[in-house]
């Protein structure tokens, strides 16, 4: 029983797991495994993972597993699984996610996608409370393996919203981990989180609406405001005005502003349209839809 005391206070700092090779250096050796596993009060998950209860593996232990399972010399955990053992909330996958170096030779395991990387980049590893990537690193690779640009926009987000790392970290992060898909996209979302110039977004939506076939906006027009002069981002002449909000719009005061704004020009009389730089990125049909609905109704087609 000693030795099942031991491996008891081991484990619960692991969910209630342990490797073979974590039970070997207790002393516990695989026929003590087995006699346990027999008597009811352990239980195996794969070839090197050993629950000392019976019940179900957390959400938790199974990032243990996945590690153990593919190899923990080689397997760390990796893109949205990483991010959720970081601490972001709000995303559920029903797999676990490992990445290994793209040379190593790994059976499929149930539960597992496996990931093969070009390289490791320096720094990018931590170990709690698993061998993991770090957010950064993460997300740049959960945006390559997602399975749209919409999810992939979604997984640079929110771990900024959440406060494990910076739009800046991303935007370096995304310069020296290179994945094999959008290329392109990714470092254009995360120079969009990191308060990328206003002047950007502008120019991008105009090019939307060139290759849209709708009238090009005039950008930068000055109305009078109650409080003084208004910069509108673009404006058409019949009335439509839309709003660019960078990463910028987001904090402080700003969202304070940019609603005081909104009313004063609209009750000037303009048509008042609001997109994020995001929208311009994933959902660009949306967004020229809505602004040729907006053109027609204020009479600019």
């Amino acid at each position: 029983m000693a030795q099942h005391t031991r491996a008891t206070r081991a484990a619960a700092d692991q969910f209630g797991v342990l490797s073979r090779r974590q039970l070997s250096l207790l002393g516990v050796d695989r026929r003590a495994i087995a006699r346990h596993v027999q008597a009811g009060r352990w239980r195996t998950h794969g070839s090197q993972t050993v629950a000392v209860h019976t019940a179900g593996l957390s959400v938790e232990a199974q990032w243990h597993r996945a590690v153990w399972e593919v190899g923990e010399r080689i397997a760390v955990l990796d893109g949205v699984s990483a991010l959720a053992a970081a601490g972001l909330r709000g995303l559920d996958d029903t797999f676990v996610h490992v990445s290994v170096p793209h040379t190593a030779t790994v059976d499929p395991i149930d539960g597992v996608v496996i990931h093969k990387v070009i390289r490791r980049v320096s720094g990018e590893q931590t170990g709690w409370p698993v061998a993991r990537t770090t957010p950064a690193v993460a997300a740049i690779r959960a945006a390559h393996w997602a399975v749209s640009d919409r999810q992939a926009a979604l997984f640079l987000v929110m771990p900024v919203q959440q406060r494990l790392t910076t739009g800046a970290r991303l935007l370096e992060t995304a310069k020296i981990v290179r994945g094999r898909t959008r290329r392109a996209f990714i470092p254009r979302v995360c120079a969009d989180i990191a308060g990328g110039a206003q002047a950007l977004g502008e120019l991008d939506f105009a090019l939307l609406c060139r290759q849209a076939g709708l009238p090009e906006p005039e950008r930068q027009v000055v109305r009078a405001g109650p409080e003084g002069r208004i910069y509108l981002d673009v404006r058409w002449p019949c009335g439509l005005v839309v709003e660019i909000d960078g990463a910028g719009h987001q904090f402080g005061l700003a969202p304070t502003d940019d609603n005081l704004r909104q009313n004063a020009v609209t009750l000037g009389g303009d048509l008042v349209l609001r997109f994020d730089l995001l929208a311009l990125r994933v959902f660009p049909d949306q967004v020229v839809a809505q602004v040729r609905q907006g053109l027609a109704r204020a009479g600019g087609l």
